[in-house]
């Protein structure tokens, strides 16, 4: 099996990045509940099944990434066999001393290999030295996948925003401390 090299992206990746498969088949969403208490509000979350897989499209149209990459903060891409497999995009400017990742892609073909935790681990390496603590991962409440791998990776959820993105998606926000 060949192994994943992890770099700065180029603006020469950015064709490869733009053409991946972003959507991803889900079987489950988390499904937000809310209730009145007693003058309280209360929500959560939890994981529902859906009746047959679905496709989810990613929450941002891929083609915008060509015009806000040179907005964030850092671009990592993976490789497998020296060509572009996934990437991930950060800001270090949303929250005091965070690394916030806003995309983390990996092309259908390649998924399941430990490429997003390669990705993740990188993203680490890029944000200590920069004095960064924490970090945050975003993702619609719809991509369960991306769920689990924050909490596999020692997420904890730590926030929502409803109809966060253009499609009017719950945006869930996981966040861990930096080692």
């Amino acid at each position: 099996m060949p192994q994943i090299e992890v770099r700065p992206a180029l603006s020469a990746d950015l064709q490869y990045l733009v053409a991946m498969d972003h959507s991803v088949e889900i079987q489950y969403v988390w499904q937000m509940e809310r209730s009145l208490e007693e003058g309280q509000v209360n929500v959560g979350f939890r994981e529902v099944r859906l009746p047959r897989t679905a496709r989810l499209q990613y929450p941002r149209s891929p083609a915008l990434l060509l015009q806000e990459w040179s907005t964030r903060s850092g671009g990592l891409v993976a490789l497998l066999g020296g060509r572009p497999v996934g990437y991930l995009t950060l800001s270090d400017e949303r929250a005091p001393a965070t690394a916030w990742v806003l995309d983390l892609v990996v092309d259908t073909p390649h998924r399941r290999q430990g490429i997003a935790t390669a990705l993740l681990l990188a993203a680490e390496a890029w944000a200590l030295p920069r004095g960064l603590r924490k970090m945050v991962l975003e993702m619609s409440s719809k991509n369960t996948p991306a769920i689990r791998l924050a909490l596999k990776s020692g997420f904890e959820f730590s926030g929502f925003h409803d109809r966060y993105y253009a499609n009017q998606d719950i945006a869930l926000f996981f966040s861990r401390l930096l080692r």
